[in-house]
């Protein structure tokens, strides 16, 4: 069975950071999906200041670690 060409309409550089009508709808419906997920989402929320304070013991940790290293 031969496969027809997918047409695509271009959209302008300037306008979008899409090449195509295509793939701006096609982000548009995966990021609306992960939007929607996100909010149907009943585990607990965890508050930013918490995700802030683990991150700054993660990168702390691991400058200590370099540090020891190029000592």
């Amino acid at each position: 069975m031969k496969r027809e060409p997918e047409m695509t309409t271009p959209l302008d550089p300037i306008v979008s950071e899409f090449a195509t009508v295509e793939e701006a709808e096609a982000y548009d419906k995966w990021f609306r999906e992960k939007v929607r997920r996100s909010m149907a989402d009943t585990r607990p929320r965890i508050a930013h200041d918490e995700v802030m304070a683990e991150a700054e013991a993660i990168i702390t940790e691991a400058e200590k670690r370099h540090k020891s290293r190029s000592a």
